[in-house]
């Protein structure tokens, strides 16, 4: 519990923000984290839908993506305000520029990567992506994996997301956090020396 206890201190009131496509486990592997860390979990689209009083697909097919990106935005800078948790977002919310500015400003993003395989095996078992209601939802996917992971790369720390027990990935998590902090610490110290 060491491990944790440093990383909850070195947050010093940010949330841990998951990024990553769907199918990455960031609702999973999220709540377990949050479990760990002793932290709220916090789902981004739940709390969309509850704030839009509609569900997701409903958001996208009544009023388009633009206005969903727009209360997608609102609601994720709102969470960051709040005391420190683990929020999960949606797919597309790290592509947005001023998301992502909040989330670097208040949160420290982690983003759960995986393979095309390993997330089409995890979305087949749920018919709840509006992205993927078409004939071809392998080059969707592969096109969604060409288009953000550049983006996502742009995170603070990137955890591998693969098969296996979700407690692998959140101890992976936790690392690369302790890292990343410790890492911020040093260099913010160094520059406090130096001015």
């Amino acid at each position: 519990m060491i491990i944790e206890g440093r990383v909850k201190r070195a947050l010093d009131r940010r949330s841990i923000v998951l990024v990553g496509l769907m199918g990455a486990g960031k609702s999973t592997v999220g709540r377990r984290l949050a479990a760990r860390l002793g932290l709220r979990f916090r789902d981004a689209d739940n709390e969309i839908e509850a704030a839009a009083g509609m569900s997701i697909p409903d958001i996208f097919a009544t009023y388009g993506e633009a206005h969903f990106r727009d209360g997608e935005r609102r609601v994720i800078e709102r969470l960051l305000h709040g005391k420190p948790m683990v929020l999960a977002t949606g797919g597309g919310a790290y592509m947005d520029s001023a998301t992502r500015e909040a989330i670097a400003q208040c949160g420290v993003s982690v983003w759960l990567r995986a393979d095309l395989e390993t997330l089409m095996r995890r979305v087949r078992k749920r018919s709840n992506r509006p992205l993927l209601q078409n004939p071809d939802p392998e080059g969707t996917m592969q096109r969604l994996i060409d288009a953000r992971y550049p983006v996502y790369a742009l995170a603070d720390v990137c955890v591998e997301s693969r098969e296996g027990p979700h407690e692998k990935v959140v101890e992976a998590i936790i690392s690369a956090l302790d890292a990343h902090l410790a890492d911020r610490t040093r260099q913010g110290s160094a520059g406090s020396a130096h001015s």
